[in-house]
């Protein structure tokens, strides 16, 4: 037994990613140039997160043992409340934030609200990249789950993860996805709805970490498991993030958030508007002749 050293520790921990990721927000928002600052998807900031990502689940990993046989305690497993709490967040994990991402798309689309719209595709885009790079790496490591093997930790096999879903426990995906959409969704608070951003940055990030923490509780991860899919979800919400901001009308932009649903009789039109540059030599006044005679021309 590790003791209970273990809870504040990994609180600690789980809070440590958010607070950087706060951080990198504040100095983000604080320039003017943001779309200047950002032209790359990683910052040293970011580089600085992910080093100690890294270090703190290198560290973390002789305690896993512990702190896996402190959550198999038959006090905690047999509390209903935590039980059911645990069955909760497992599903917001997976599939809940994909599906909310995507539910929120849709919601901003057909109400006509860009930013709803635009916060629903980059969770979702921060999900699906986070997703690819965390099944990559289970399949690779091939790390047995504390369920299979509950009394070695260490248990890696090169490549066993593509084979066996019960080798793939490094890292957690549901811990990914939790704190991918959760980085995008306090990020993009902040800028669009700042007055808001003390409620909705503690509730997306405490969301998240609570879907580690019931990993943990269902035996499903190691806690070294769901510190390193925090940093791998927190990191590609950033990277999301920092790309739409230089990059606003890429193509995946223009073509989901340039499209709207317009009902028409008996049916109903798909449209899309896409943003255009105007030639830089007229003057404002002048650019709404020219277009109409070029447009009566063809």
């Amino acid at each position: 037994m590790c003791g209970k050293w273990w809870l504040p520790v990994l609180v600690a921990v789980a809070g440590a990613t958010p607070r950087a990721a706060r951080a990198m927000q504040a100095d983000t928002l604080s320039s003017d140039s943001v779309r200047a600052t950002h032209t790359r998807l990683f910052t040293r900031r970011d580089v600085w997160l992910a080093a100690s990502v890294v270090a703190t689940t290198a560290a973390l990993m002789p305690a896993d043992r512990g702190i896996t046989e402190e959550f198999r305690d038959p006090w905690p497993q047999h509390n209903a409340l935590l039980r059911g709490a645990a069955n909760d967040f497992n599903f917001v994990g997976s599939p809940g934030v994909l599906v909310a991402s995507v539910g929120l798309y849709g919601v901003g689309r057909l109400s006509h609200q860009r930013r709803w719209a635009m916060l629903g595709l980059y969770s979702t885009e921060a999900i699906a990249i986070s997703g690819a790079a965390t099944g990559l790496i289970k399949g690779v490591v091939g790390r047995a789950r504390p369920y299979v093997n509950g009394d070695d930790a260490d248990a890696f096999a090169l490549g066993r993860g593509f084979r066996n879903g019960g080798d793939t426990s490094f890292p957690s995906g549901h811990a990914t996805a939790a704190f991918a959409a959760a980085t995008v969704v306090a990020t993009e608070g902040q800028r669009w709805w700042p007055h808001a951003a003390r409620f909705v940055t503690p509730a997306a990030y405490g969301t998240a970490t609570l879907v580690a923490l019931a990993r943990l509780y269902s035996d499903k991860h190691w806690a070294s498991d769901v510190v390193m899919g925090a940093g791998i979800g927190t990191l590609s919400g950033l990277a999301v993030v920092h790309f739409n901001e230089a990059h606003p009308n890429n193509p995946i932009n223009r073509w989901l958030l340039g499209a709207s649903v317009v009902p028409m009789y008996r049916g109903a039109m798909l449209m899309w508007t896409f943003r255009t540059r105007l030639p830089s030599d007229l003057s404002p006044t002048a650019r709404v002749p020219r277009l109409v005679r070029d447009a009566a021309r063809w």
